[in-house]
């Protein structure tokens, strides 16, 4: 991918965007890292190749990734029934899963039967962060009600961060470690992405490298730091040259040259349409068929938003990160601008 025929540093004007930065591949391999701008309003600290942003919803495509490494090691089954090796919580049973049951599957590709209760799932607002159970339960202010099954799994589609915190809890279950380190330890170690965290306490030590968060004014958010407290679902923060490196794991996997230990068909599964959905993939979404198949994953938080797309078979991709939260879907921004000017 390239970029053709955009002025940047004059579009981040326009839409009042204070950082931005991109990573763009081509023939599996980095291509380039831009970046622009700066990390925090009314400072002079610019954005580098290791500014670190919040991903949001992209978590979940790294989420999709550690479940994959973590079924080719056995400990998984993208088909099983996940009340089997819950310990600390069990999804409720009731009419509607005797047929079919929450697996892994129907939970990466938001088709499990859950859906977010409304007005749940904001950025941290307390001090004590929850435990996975406690939110699951519904006695927490980000999720008010317990989490249970509300249509037949794979009857429809309804995105779900609830779904992923139910993949979190069954990790820290089956391996009693935090999900974070567990992260850590299968896929930002391994892939050296040494600007990539899920913890809440290395981002309030040391914030030189970090970006704060900006309305569509440009100003600085309440907090500067928006915390989703549900790491799975939301809570990675990470630079656009990090998130590459994932990019680029996939497309080895696909190719059978997997640095992590992901196979072929594992890999190929991932980026499939999922449920008979076309447009749904694990952790993934996806347009486009076959070998010309093309995927992405949205974030969007308090302050920040952001992008990843990728043409696996081809070997292309780009991942843009911004510092700004426009109100607007992503297309209908800055990253769209950016999404529609690359030469795939």
């Amino acid at each position: 991918m390239e970029l053709t025929n955009i002025n940047i540093k004059e579009r981040m004007k326009h839409y009042n965007v204070l950082g931005l930065s991109i990573t763009l591949i081509n023939k599996r391999q980095i291509y380039l890292t831009d970046n622009y701008g700066l990390l925090e309003t009314g400072t002079n600290r610019s954005v580098n190749r290791n500014s670190i942003f919040s991903a949001c919803s992209i978590s979940k495509f790294l989420t999709a990734m550690l479940v994959l490494k973590l079924t080719e090691q056995g400990l998984l089954d993208l088909d099983e029934d996940v009340n089997k090796k819950l310990v600390s919580w069990k999804i409720p049973e009731s009419k509607l899963t005797i047929s079919n049951k929450v697996t892994l599957r129907n939970l990466l590709s938001h088709q499990s039967g859950i859906k977010d209760p409304e007005d749940s799932f904001s950025e941290l607002n307390t001090n004590k962060v929850p435990s996975m159970v406690e939110l699951l339960e519904g006695n927490t202010p980000f999720c008010k009600e317990s989490i249970e099954v509300k249509y037949e799994p794979e009857s429809e589609f309804h995105y779900s961060d609830a779904g992923f915190c139910i993949i979190q809890l069954l990790i820290e279950d089956l391996t009693g470690k935090p999900f974070n380190v567990v992260m850590y330890e299968q896929i930002f170690r391994p892939l050296k992405m040494k600007n990539s965290t899920l913890d809440k306490a290395i981002l309030e030590v040391n914030r030189e490298d970090i970006s704060c968060g900006h309305n569509k004014n440009g100003e600085l958010v309440d907090g500067k730091y928006p915390i989703y407290p549900y790491p799975a679902a939301s809570g990675l923060w990470t630079t656009s040259l990090d998130l590459a490196y994932v990019v680029l794991e996939l497309m080895d996997a696909i190719r059978g040259e997997s640095k992590i230990g992901i196979s072929a068909s594992k890999a190929k599964e991932m980026i499939a349409p999922q449920g008979g959905k076309a447009w749904t993939g694990l952790g993934v979404f996806l347009e486009g068929t076959e070998k010309e198949i093309e995927i992405t994953s949205l974030g969007w938080g308090v302050g920040f938003q952001c992008m990843l797309v990728a043409l696996p078979y081809e070997e292309k991709g780009a991942v843009i990160m911004t510092n700004a939260e426009l109100g607007v879907h992503q297309l209908e921004g800055i990253i769209g601008e950016i999404y529609k000017s690359l030469i795939i």
